[in-house]
């Protein structure tokens, strides 16, 4: 670089320097730094807050029971809980399916039994936390949908279960 652009860049940045320090103060009107307080900003994060996507639903629990039972155990009746405060948050009014499961020991009427009535506990369960009876209906898949493959235990705890499912259709009234 000669001489002569070097002087013209000393120049450039000195000007630069000079224009930011003085601002508009030979007006008197100062424009004020944005700040914390300053409402502009709240305006423009609330924009974008309105741009994201709505919240997705939450997947409803699955609940497992002990060998040939269908009494509810202490953490499925937090989990149901939790399920039962999301559905009378919500606005819609949507129907929850209780699909009751099963092991695959046992005949394939006793498991459907079985089924239906682990599947009726929770339904149970769910009106006694203020789920309206109409937005819970049941079914038995007795042992027809295992969740793990397997004839060890570790697979049948897995499939002796209720699971639930939301149907966005609006509950009977």
């Amino acid at each position: 670089m000669n001489q002569t652009g070097k002087l013209e860049l000393w120049t450039a940045v000195a000007t630069a320097v000079l224009m930011m320090s003085t601002g508009c103060q030979s007006t008197g009107n100062v424009s004020p730094a944005i700040t914390k307080t300053d409402p502009a900003p709240k305006a423009a994060e609330v924009a974008a807050a309105e741009e994201l996507p709505a919240p997705t639903k939450p997947d409803l629990k699955t609940i497992y029971f002990e060998f040939d039972r269908w009494e509810l155990k202490d953490d499925a009746r937090s989990a149901l809980k939790s399920d039962a405060q999301y559905l009378q948050a919500s606005a819609e009014q949507a129907v929850v399916t209780v699909a009751g499961h099963c092991d695959e020991r046992g005949s394939e009427e006793y498991n459907l039994a079985l089924g239906d009535r682990r599947a009726a506990a929770v339904k149970r369960y769910l009106v006694d936390l203020g789920i309206p009876d109409s937005r819970v209906r049941t079914l038995s898949y007795g042992e027809e949908r295992p969740a793990v493959a397997g004839s060890t235990e570790a697979a049948w705890s897995r499939n002796r279960r209720a699971e639930l499912s939301l149907d966005s259709r609006q509950a009977s009234r």
